[in-house]
């Protein structure tokens, strides 16, 4: 199950991390919410080593949710070395959150030719 972050360790966990990281901005009165946190859990297993995965309540961490330019939830944003590459919004298909991760590994191949 992914961990929680908060604004206190968000930079230490999510920015300053060369690894990718998923954040999960969420609220547990979010019924879609709750269906991403099912396939997020999918991803932990399958991608584990390779990939961190946190969550952030957004009726608790506001200033962070806010840093974000969260507006809806469940919002997804993938960071990698401390940028944002990727984000979606709502509930979304496994195969989306795989396609984002698959582009930014090809997007950080292309960075290394």
């Amino acid at each position: 199950m992914a961990q929680r972050v908060n604004a206190e360790n968000f930079d230490k966990l999510v920015l300053q991390v060369t690894q990718p990281v998923l954040v999960d901005f969420y609220s547990d009165t979010c019924v879609p919410c709750k269906v991403m946190s099912c396939v997020l859990g999918e991803l932990e297993e399958e991608y584990a080593g390779e990939l961190q995965i946190y969550k952030v309540n957004i009726n608790y961490e506001e200033k962070l949710t806010e840093q974000c330019a969260v507006m809806a939830v469940p919002t997804i944003i993938l960071f990698r070395s401390g940028k944002e590459v990727g984000r979606t919004k709502g509930a979304v298909p496994k195969k989306a959150l795989i396609q984002m991760l698959h582009m930014d590994v090809q997007a950080k191949q292309a960075e290394g030719k």
